[in-house]
Formats: structure tokens, C-alpha cells, sequence
């Protein structure tokens, strides 16, 4: 028997994204976002609140990161995600994570999250809190590289966020071969 919830925007997995931009000081800024995706081959779409300073900075410098949460970070990403960048402007310098300047955009990378998207602004809609950005470049850390030398989710160790019991949970591995496992049916 199936239970139902109701009208609940209940998708799995959710990325915990963290979103990275500069201040006006040029100091660094990160928010923690779950709302996101891809949009095109070279483009993402993040809900992300006007009220946000992310947002602030974002239209401002026309830019930002992107990386993907990890389980050793997982404290510092809860504190990003829960402090206002607005209300607490060592935010990020609380959070212990450094940053480098990116190579292609005018916005931080998070030196401790082996994945980054640089990303170039291209619109925000107000009204739906939609900001969408074209990726520029992504950079991965050797370490969370295959022998092919592509990026390895399972190595990554990313998390997703679970909107129902508000949990990080760590993806785990491999179960299946995209466009291979099916075919014999």
C-alpha cells in the first residue's frame, strides 16, 4: 500500500551544491544550494533567493563557482548553508575553507572541493528565483580522477541533500552501466 505526502517537490537525489562568488571587497562568499542542475550541455539552473548576498554578488560580477559538497567537509558546508552572508561577513573565513581565484571567471574556487564549474552569468528571473549560467570551465583535482582520467563520482564522495528528513546522505557506488546494462532486454 503507497502512502501519500500531498503536493511536496520531493526529488531524489538532490546535489548540495555550494556556490561561490566575490564580495564587493573581493573577499570570498559561499552559500550552500540544493536546488539545481543541469540546464543545457554547458549550463546550469540554481534556484537561488534575491535576498541571498550570493545572488547579490553573482549580479554583480557576472560570475561564480560551482562544487559539490563532500562527506569531509560536510560541517563546514552545514555552517555555509546556514549562515547569512548578509549578517556575518567572515562567514567564510569561520568556515576554515580557503580559496584560490578561478582561471576563467572573476570568482573563487574552494580549494578544499576537488570539483569546480566556472560559470558565466546569463539570467536570473526574479520572480522564480532561476539564476542560469553558463559553464565555462570545469576543473577536478587529480585525486577524484579514473584511470581514464575522468572524474570519479564514487571517489568524489559527494553528498546529496535529503529534503524529507533534512539528512546529508553520501552517494554510493556504482550499481549499473548507463546506456549498456539495458540493451540485452
Amino acid at each position: 500500500m503507497r502512502k501519500n505526502f500531498g503536493p511536496k517537490a520531493y526529488m531524489y537525489p538532490q546535489p548540495v551544491l555550494v556556490i561561490s562568488s566575490y564580495n564587493e571587497d573581493n573577499s570570498p562568499n559561499t552559500m550552500v544550494a540544493a536546488w539545481g542542475s543541469c540546464a543545457d550541455y554547458d549550463k546550469v539552473a540554481i534556484y537561488i533567493a534575491a535576498s541571498h548576498k550570493s545572488m547579490d554578488n553573482i549580479l554583480n560580477r557576472k560570475a561564480f563557482t560551482v562544487s559539490f559538497a563532500d562527506v569531509a567537509h560536510i560541517k563546514q558546508v552545514d555552517f555555509l548553508g546556514i549562515v547569512s552572508g548578509h549578517k556575518d561577513s567572515e562567514k567564510f573565513a569561520k568556515s576554515g575553507l580557503h580559496a584560490e581565484r578561478a582561471e576563467n571567471v572573476d570568482a573563487p574556487i574552494i580549494t578544499e572541493f576537488p570539483v569546480a564549474l566556472e560559470c558565466e552569468f546569463e539570467s536570473y528571473d526574479a520572480e522564480a528565483e532561476l539564476c542560469i549560467a553558463r559553464v565555462v570551465n570545469v576543473s577536478a583535482e587529480e585525486s577524484v580522477l579514473d584511470a581514464d582520467g575522468k572524474i570519479d563520482l564514487v571517489k568524489l564522495n559527494a553528498v546529496v541533500f535529503d529534503t524529507v528528513k533534512h539528512s546529508y546522505i553520501a552517494i554510493g557506488d556504482r550499481v549499473g552501466k548507463a546506456f549498456s546494462d539495458g540493451k540485452n532486454l
